[in-house]
């Protein structure tokens, strides 16, 4: 029990990892597929953040009366100060293609948009099937300039 209170700040990434893995695979609305893929990248974010900090440590300043502290590693805080970055520029961006999405089909369901899709392909692929005429195939001669029986 003892590793558990010691140690919380990992449990609590990998719980908040698990909840954003389950929340993207079961989840067919996409503001909560984005929902869940945040909550994974702050699970990270506590990871890395946990692992450069030390039990007793002081920033990471160096202090001339203080010659023997003990100081945390500031590299994992800087990186995930650019990953916060990162993600924000990255969460905006998907939540513009979800709205263009949600205006485009009407919905942000993913299965939802799915159907429509395939749908409008096959609707648009056998247009195409009836409307194509195989130049070897048309009744007049190849070439004429006359006969647009092959022209599409």
């Amino acid at each position: 029990m003892e590793k558990l209170i010691v140690n919380y700040p990992y449990f609590f990434a990998v719980i908040l990892f698990v909840i954003g893995v389950l929340t993207v695979l079961t989840r067919s609305n996409l503001f909560k597929k984005l929902l869940g893929i945040n909550i994974m990248e702050s699970a990270v974010f506590i990871l890395f953040i946990a692992a450069g900090n030390i039990r007793g440590g002081t920033d990471p300043i160096l202090d001339t009366s203080k010659p023997e502290a003990v100081y945390i590693n500031p590299l994992p805080s800087a990186l995930m100060l650019t990953g916060i970055v990162v993600s924000v520029s990255v969460t905006a961006f998907a939540l513009s293609l979800i709205i263009r999405l949600y205006r485009e089909y009407g919905t942000a369901d993913a299965r939802q948009i799915a159907q429509m899709r395939n749908s409008a392909l096959k609707a648009a692929d056998q247009a195409g099937r009836d409307n194509y005429r195989h130049p070897d195939r048309s009744n007049g001669k190849r070439g004429d300039k006359n006969d647009r029986s092959n022209q599409i």
